[in-house]
């Protein structure tokens, strides 16, 4: 059921907020900016409210920052994006461009298989994600799908802020950071582009994009449309993927003072992988580093048996007002989707692992309830869907010497979650699980259900900032934000505890702030800020048999200090910071040694997060540019008493550097990615030390006419380097994921 709509604020981060008041301001340093030569004028990333000093670094440079930020920050433009990127990249594999990014997960290839980003040392879900300032993610914890939901053809500019950011940066996780998405703009202009390309592993792509221009019929309304198709064989053994996109979007003016931008976008992904990928060992030594699945229907690994379907959607009607001079509403209603439908194989680790006895043991099926084992091939069914609902509004107020900027954001969410055990050989139940009662009624759970599970999420999260200028170039945005965040579950069959279970938690936080940006000229900004992040428990704390003996679980925090500097040059471009992290509250669970009670969900943890941080680019007057960045992370337990030993796949320290040349008709990059020594498992043990690895693309592209030639070179030097570790049961079983090696893609681009 979709919430009331209330007039509810949202802003999409620390630096936007400052820069829209900024903007708005007319003061002393603005007028500087405005005075300044053409070179140093500032301008408006695109997609976003994101003021870039339009310099010849800034036109070229893979990565920047904002003067007006105020905290540390990457911002990647659509010409990086589209120059030196294979277009079947994702979100993740834009923003691995930037400081203290890594990724794990691409096995089959760039954006075409899941990968997850590391920031920091923080995971996936432990930091937001937004698309025009909407947070999105999973509804069981806020992690995310790289290639199911915004494909590259949907992002214009994407824009990393490693910390909480202010008060209205809103989210599950204003915790490890942002990471901010900005839909594809229209244009005043009309065009369209038609794109197509073929490369390595049999992968073939093609896209095109719509532009309708100012339609002056329709008050200088603009459209665009856009849509995508991605066919690959993998670089894994029978990992077949498709993927389909369509995104179209409005920006329609609603008399001199009002505007509606209208934007929809629905992704369809077809795939052949193992719900649980990954190789062993023992599979590496006989079948290679590629492989995956097989052609074998006696195995778990046959690639009909592991086959996922996922389709999202994604809508936001989005009215921006000036109501008077000084006061500017802003009001975002939205809703997306996400299905995945799953079936895979039970366990696709024993194949090359265990010997044939022990494989033929493991490939037996119960086809009735208590009835004898039989030969087949074990496997389940899996369903994951949900729909949310959500507005976001705020209004801000300019009184000249500074300005109030308050709101709230409401959202609601619906999930129906499954697992059911099959044989992939008839197709039959499989009745293998443990026996469960239910402890009210005394009925026994079907013994080939995992779980049956309904829930919902609903919450809310008020914030009110004052920004204030003292001085010229001076702003000091001191901020408040209250959190309340409810969970509950209505399960047939609850997950873990396969019994009947309807509970519910609430969770609530007060989160202060306070940021400072300080223009010292219109080429030099320093900043600092204090903020605390706030970060709701996941849904697997309600799969116990005694949930109330979890009732005081509280939100995992983080306290954030950091302070840093940004540069804007004739030709450099440069800015750095340091960072230092106080995180509590993690979440760990005991066994309670009370008989009946089971698994218990505690707050008993503690980590440090700090590091040094810079990027810098250097344009010459030629076209050509030379960029390097890097961090230095600590990422490390915090526990009295105890040794502190690092986080899992939490690299010490990364490293980004190349070329890059546009001129005329050539446009050409030269780029590596250092991905610095981590651990595959928390504490430091040897067998999950994973080394450090490069990642390295060269693109070049030619105009002739109106068309575009080009050619990407992904894993230039086809390291085959280990990526992370993910372990098992017992060591014979953990699972290792490799880099997809070295793959070559040509494409045309025709523009019209």
């Amino acid at each position: 059921m979709a919430p009331s709509k209330k007039a509810k604020i949202c802003r999409i981060g620390t630096s936007i907020i400052a820069t829209a008041i900024a903007l708005s301001a007319q003061t002393a340093m603005a007028q500087q900016l405005a005075a300044a030569t053409d070179q140093q004028k500032p301008e408006i990333a695109e997609g976003s409210d994101i003021v870039v000093t339009a310099t010849k670094a800034n036109e070229i440079a893979p990565v920047t920052a904002s003067l007006q930020t105020t905290q540390p920050q990457s911002i990647i433009s659509r010409s990086f994006i589209e120059d030196s990127l294979p277009a079947t990249s994702t979100f993740n594999d834009i923003a691995l461009i930037s400081p203290s990014a890594s990724t794990t997960g691409n096995t089959n290839g760039i954006g075409l298989s899941e990968s997850k980003l590391q920031l920091r040392g923080f995971q996936d879900a432990e930091y937001n994600i937004t698309y025009d300032g909407v947070p999105f993610g999973d509804t069981n914890d806020p992690s995310h799908h790289s290639n199911t939901f915004f494909p590259s053809n949907t992002v214009e500019t994407l824009i990393i802020d490693r910390g909480p950011g202010n008060a209205s940066q809103l989210g599950q996780a204003t915790f490890g950071g942002n990471v901010n998405l900005f839909s594809r703009a229209t244009r005043e202009d009309a065009s369209a582009e038609v794109k197509a390309g073929y490369g390595s592993f049999d992968t073939y792509f093609a896209r095109g994009v719509l532009q309708s221009g100012a339609v002056s019929a329709l008050g200088g309304s603009e459209f665009m449309l856009s849509g995508q198709y991605a066919n690959t064989h993998g670089a894994l053994t029978y990992n077949r993927y498709r993927a389909y996109n369509l995104f179209g979007k409005a920006s329609i003016p609603i008399g001199p003072d009002v505007k509606l931008t209208l934007l929809a976008t629905y992704n369809e992904n077809s795939f052949n992988q193992p719900d649980n990928d990954g190789e062993t060992l023992a599979q590496v030594e006989k079948f290679g580093k590629n492989f995956s699945l097989n052609n074998d229907p006696k195995t778990q690994n046959y690639y009909k048996y592991n086959h996922t379907k996922k389709t999202t959607d994604f809508e936001i009607a989005h009215i921006e007002a000036h109501l008077s001079p000084a006061v500017t509403f802003d009001n975002k209603a939205y809703t997306y989707s996400y299905d995945n439908e799953t079936l895979s194989g039970a366990d696709v680790t024993l194949f090359g692992t265990v010997d044939a006895t022990a494989l033929a043991t493991a490939n037996m099926v119960t086809l009735a309830p208590g009835g004898a084992k039989a030969v087949g091939v074990p496997g389940y069914t899996k369903t994951n869907k949900y729909r949310v609902y959500g507005d976001i509004a705020k209004v801000h107020y300019d009184f000249g010497f500074g300005a109030l900027t308050a709101g709230a954001w409401i959202e609601h969410a619906g999930t129906y979650r499954q697992q059911r055990d099959i044989d992939q050989i008839t197709g039959q139940r499989n009745y293998i699980e443990k026996k469960a009662v239910d402890p009210v009624t005394g009925g026994l759970t079907p013994a080939d259900i995992r779980f049956d599970q309904n829930s919902e999420t609903n919450q809310t999260e008020e914030f009110v900032e004052l920004e204030l200028r003292p001085l010229d170039g001076l702003s000091i945005t001191p901020g408040y934000k209250h959190v309340d965040f409810n969970r509950k579950i209505n399960a047939l069959y609850n997950q873990t505890t396969r019994i009947p279970q309807n509970v519910s938690s609430t969770y609530t936080a007060d989160l202060p702030f306070l940021t400072v940006n300080y223009s010292i000229n219109p080429h030099l900004a320093v900043y600092g800020q204090y903020a605390r992040g706030f970060l709701a428990p996941p849904l697997k704390v309600l799969y116990v048999n005694n949930p109330s003996l979890s009732d005081g679980l509280a939100p995992q925090r983080s306290t954030n200090y950091q302070a840093g500097f940004v540069y804007h040059g004739s030709h450099i471009s440069l800015d750095a910071d340091v960072y230092y992290i106080d995180f509590k509250n993690k979440f760990t669970s005991i066994t309670s040694p009370v008989p009946g009670d089971g698994k218990v969900f505690i707050n008993n943890g503690a980590a440090v997060y700090k590091g040094v941080e810079g990027q810098a680019t250097y344009a010459f007057d030629n076209g050509l540019a030379v960029f390097v960045n890097g961090s230095r992370n600590y990422a490390k337990t915090n526990n009295p008493g105890a040794p502190k030993l690092q986080l899992a796949t939490a690299p010490f320290w990364t490293a980004a550097g190349g070329v890059l040349f546009k001129q005329g008709p050539v446009r050409f990059s030269l780029i590596d990615k250092y991905t610095g020594v981590q651990y595959g498992d928390n504490g430091e043990p040897a067998a999950y030390r994973i080394h450090g690895y490069n990642t390295a693309i060269l693109a070049a592209r030619y105009d002739i006419g109106p068309a575009r030639i080009g050619v990407e070179v992904s894993d230039l030097f086809d390291s085959r380097s280990v990526t992370n570790i993910s372990p098992g049961s017992s060591v014979p079983f953990d699972q290792y994921y490799y880099q997809a090696g070295r793959s070559i893609t040509g494409d045309v681009t025709f523009t019209f």
